[in-house]
């Protein structure tokens, strides 16, 4: 009779076990494996923050030279890329050169009056010691000669003038460069100074990019600038940096240069930096960072196989690493991977450990 109770005890024991046994097991599937890393010190260059527009780096304005004449073709259209003195534009042209025939005619008459004065002015000089010819005459006949000669540098002045405005009939570029406006239309008759076309010169693309006037002292001509654009990053270096800072705004000016970018969106505001001076960076993996509540932490590993998470301060940024300003010592063991599904004082498995392990077990 006795053996029925302890019958009954052994296996209220194993009742009891059992469910401990399974809460450990479970324990230790919960476990997650994890990847390390340690800091890394790397030579980081300083940023600035800019922020402004692209803009042309000179801007050429093309308009009429002459005066009320119809435009008759329009060789080009925004976004045509041109050469120095190529044809953009024409103008009806016969009134012009009618005008110059007029003044050759003029010309070809004021040379045969100076031709005629000159063989008087000529005789009169032969005559002038003899004293056949009254003194009074031989200075008539010189001076005449001056004045037809004067006559023919008019004319020709006035062929040249006419010359000049029939070859501003055709309206060519100021520079090579790529159309940006055209406002010429076929068949308007415009007046002296009307504007035609815009070209940026020379393809040639800039960013004003404006920063903190603290950071003025700092920023010199050729430092690398890099613009965050809509189809990638635009890179360039400082050409020139403004002497003065915008009181209304405390910014500063900073023009940066984009060589071989004048398929660059002018027009467009757009953000970046400007590289400073290089420093020494402590960076762990952007991946090792787990920001809970608005703050940066990572999880460092104890010797227990225990991980404590740690608050920490973020700086630069580059590629897929983090600058690390405080909280960390950089022989301190990180998790790389996987630190967004732990807790704190969280028991881990090393990720190369479980695959020895798993090498081990297949022998």
């Amino acid at each position: 009779m006795r053996s029925k109770p302890i019958c009954l005890a052994l296996a209220l024991a194993v009742s009891i076990a059992a469910p401990v046994a399974s809460g450990a097991e479970q324990d230790e599937a919960a476990t997650l494996t994890v990847s390390l890393a340690r800091p890394a010190e790397r030579l980081w260059p300083r940023t600035v923050s800019a922020s402004g527009w692209l803009k042309p780096w000179h801007e050429a304005i093309v308009a009429a030279e002459v005066n009320g004449l119809r435009v008759t073709e329009v060789l080009v259209d925004v976004g045509s890329v041109v050469s120095k003195g190529q044809p953009l534009a024409r103008f009806a042209d016969d009134t012009v050169r009618t005008e110059l025939r007029k003044e050759e005619a003029l010309l070809a008459s004021a040379r045969a009056d100076l031709a005629k004065a000159s063989s008087n002015a000529d005789r009169a000089r032969r005559l002038q010691t003899s004293g056949t010819l009254a003194q009074s005459k031989i200075e008539e006949y010189l001076l005449a000669e001056q004045t037809a000669l004067a006559g023919v540098e008019s004319a020709e002045a006035s062929v040249e003038s006419t010359g000049i405005k029939l070859a501003q009939t055709t309206v060519v570029a100021a520079d090579e460069g790529v159309i940006t406006a055209r406002s010429a239309q076929l068949g308007a008759v415009v007046a002296s100074g009307t504007e035609l076309f815009r070209l940026v010169r020379q393809q040639r693309v800039e960013w004003q990019a404006e920063i903190s006037a603290r950071y003025l002292p700092l920023v010199t001509e050729g430092l690398t600038a890099t613009i965050d654009g809509p189809e990638g990053g635009l890179m360039g270096h400082v050409r020139v940096v403004a002497p003065t800072v915008n009181t209304d705004t405390g910014r500063a000016l900073v023009y940066v240069a984009l060589p071989g970018r004048a398929d660059a969106p002018v027009g467009l505001y757009v953000r970046g930096r400007i590289e400073l001076e290089k420093t020494v960076a402590l960076t762990v993996p952007a991946s090792a960072l787990v920001m809970r509540d608005g703050l940066s932490y990572v999880f460092t590993l104890d010797t227990d196989r225990r991980v404590a998470r740690i608050r920490v301060e973020t700086g630069r940024r580059n590629g897929g690493e983090v600058e690390i300003l405080s909280g960390l010592d950089g022989a301190t063991d990180i998790v790389s991977k996987g630190g967004a599904f732990l807790s704190d004082k969280a028991r881990v498995r090393i990720e190369g450990e479980v695959l020895a392990q798993a090498e081990r077990a297949a022998r």
